[in-house]
């Protein structure tokens, strides 16, 4: 749902996004809705007085047109897990912290990248008052994180990495930053999807490859280098798929088809026109910076 939302906001005038099914989304995406975005700026308002003057909020690609929106109305932008590292340092060109949704693996990876104490990235907890902080960890904090994640990369372990390298010590781990921070340090490549498939692709002919990150992607990558000779698994030894995003399959897109066929428009996803003014201001923040 949020990437026909960025489709509609981007696209010209006269193009129509359309989303073959309507259950289709992002679990991640929703743990972080506007109405509790908005209760935590004025929580923030609370504690530092000025949130605007010292906070410059940054919000994942996998979110909803009315946090971009936010975004773009307190001087905030989007990221995308493979440009997240300039967008922190242009965040912070801004202002002296950041609030970080709705994943806090993506921005704790980042800003431990940057250097950032851990201590300085604290979570805030959207269904607790002031976040679960102290009054101390708010001022203290460089990132404020949402408590969010992915539930496919929330599954693998650092013991998954472990068992893997008893088994194969010339093994390769590459794994995607909405791992958990203990996964992404003990892996030898963190990147996006686009990164884990130039990576592996790029490899040495008979590598062996671990792979932290949706299993749909692993079992093509792992279809398409198998000539090669290089062997591809996925992390985790249970699956947990990514039901709502895997919505989208040849049925609905037939029928949203057959439909156009007929001069008929289903499921059309439109933003409304302030909201998507705003959007469109943090996303072409990210375009112009990246």
């Amino acid at each position: 749902h949020f990437m026909a939302e960025v489709a509609d906001i981007m696209s010209k005038p006269h193009q129509q996004a359309i989303l073959p099914d309507l259950a289709a989304g992002c679990s991640m995406a929703d743990m972080a809705n506007l109405a509790k975005v908005e209760r935590c700026w004025r929580e923030l308002a609370e504690v530092l007085e000025t949130p605007d003057a010292l906070i410059t909020p940054v919000t994942y690609i996998n979110s909803a047109a009315d946090l971009k929106a936010f975004c773009g109305e307190h001087g905030g932008i989007v990221c995308t897990s493979t440009n997240a590292p300039t967008i922190l340092d242009w965040a912070f060109a801004q202002r002296e912290k950041v609030l970080f949704f709705p994943d806090q693996h993506l921005g704790r990876w980042t800003g431990f990248k940057k250097g950032i104490p851990l201590d300085e990235m604290v979570v805030w907890d959207p269904d607790l008052e002031y976040g679960g902080l102290s009054v101390e960890q708010i001022r203290k904090a460089k990132i404020l994180l949402w408590k969010g994640h992915c539930s496919v990369h929330q599954m693998f372990q650092p013991a998954h990495i472990i068992k893997f390298r008893n088994q194969y010590p010339d093994g390769l781990v590459i794994s995607h930053p909405e791992s958990a921070l203990e996964v992404c340090r003990q892996s030898d490549y963190v990147g996006s999807t686009e990164y884990i498939i130039n990576v592996i692709k790029g490899a040495a002919p008979g590598t062996r490859w671990l792979v932290g990150t949706e299993l749909n992607l692993v079992n093509r990558l792992a279809e398409e280098v198998k000539a090669e000779g290089k062997i591809v698994q996925f992390m985790a030894p249970t699956v947990c798929m990514c039901s709502t995003m895997q919505r989208i399959d040849p049925q609905h897109l037939a029928w949203t088809l057959e439909n156009l066929a007929d001069g008929k428009v289903v499921n059309r996803i439109s933003v409304p026109e302030h909201e998507a003014a705003l959007a469109k201001l943090a996303l072409e923040r990210m375009l112009a910076v990246s």
